[in-house]
């Protein structure tokens, strides 16, 4: 009687096992949760986190996250205020702050990211065609910002949404736009860069022509002191010659006699007609240069 008695005991025990553990859940604290009762919501959503229980096989429980999520939108082209086609790359960030309204409206995260890039791309449209390029691009951004974020949060209200932060994380033209403008600034590149050799140029030229001119004058200067200095020298040589010429004329006859003869006679073809008794040859005749009688 014992082992009947303990075997239906023990798939009591486990059936009373299995009761409690699909009867029980737990929220964690980055999640809230919707219990349902056959498709139908049984009870308000449950915020706060812990352990809860439910009728097991009648109720089941979805978890909905109430952490901040990221939505990186699309590309999209914006015409502006001034007529200017921009390339604008969104993101924003949001928080389901009702979950019930969320899991009636968009089901889900995948849901909610389709439904919230509808709006803030057309809100995003909306705003940055009334302002200009440069309001895009300047410190105006935040605020245009501002203002998207706060039309955005009054059209997810009806979602169970709010969104927490909207900012473009790119502003650029087309790349047709940005060609035709990267061309034009190669261009105006280039004309300065011409302008700036040609200034180059002529300021090189007028250096060239100055330090010429200054090279002129200084070469000018040091031929005029040379002179003078060549000058003096030949004064002093003559005046040094006088005074030995004063002090010994017969000397002095000697040696201008020895220059002569270095300077006329040389190695190369050296020719003269002049008689042997001529006065030119006196100091080879006599050593005291005496002419002969």
């Amino acid at each position: 009687m014992s082992n009947p008695i303990r075997f239906f005991g023990g798939i009591l025990l486990a059936g009373l096992a299995f009761l409690a553990i699909n009867a029980a859940f737990i929220v964690p604290q980055t999640s809230s949760a919707i219990v349902f009762q056959f498709g139908r919501v049984s009870r308000p959503p449950i915020i706060a986190p812990g352990l809860y229980f439910k009728w097991p096989f009648i109720e089941n429980v979805t978890l909905i996250d109430n952490r901040v999520l990221d939505n990186d939108l699309r590309p999209q082209e914006v015409l502006t205020s001034d007529q200017n086609n921009l390339v604008v790359d969104a993101f924003t960030r949001f928080r389901i702050t009702d979950p019930l309204r969320f899991f009636q409206s968009v089901n889900n995260v995948r849901g909610a990211n389709l439904t919230l890039e509808r709006i803030v791309n057309a809100r995003v449209r909306s705003v940055l065609a009334g302002a200009s390029t440069t309001q895009i691009i300047s410190m105006d951004r935040g605020r245009l910002m501002d203002r998207i974020q706060e039309e955005v949060n009054r059209e997810t209200q009806a979602l169970g949404i709010t969104v927490v932060d909207v900012r473009l994380s790119r502003v650029e033209l087309p790349p047709a736009a940005s060609q035709a403008v990267f061309q034009r600034m190669r261009t105006d590149r280039e004309r300065e860069a011409a302008e700036l050799r040609a200034i180059g140029a002529q300021d090189a030229q007028t250096i060239r022509a100055r330090s010429d001119r200054d090279a002129q004058v200084i070469l000018g200067e040091a031929n005029r002191k040379a002179e003078e200095f060549r000058g003096e020298g030949d004064g002093a040589r003559n005046r040094i010659f006088a005074e030995a010429f004063g002090r010994d004329p017969e000397f002095f006859r000697f040696y201008r006699s020895m220059q002569a003869y270095e300077n006329g006679l040389k190695a190369s073809d050296t020719r003269l007609l002049l008689s042997p008794t001529s006065d030119f040859f006196r100091y080879f005749q006599d050593p005291r240069g005496k002419k002969a009688n």
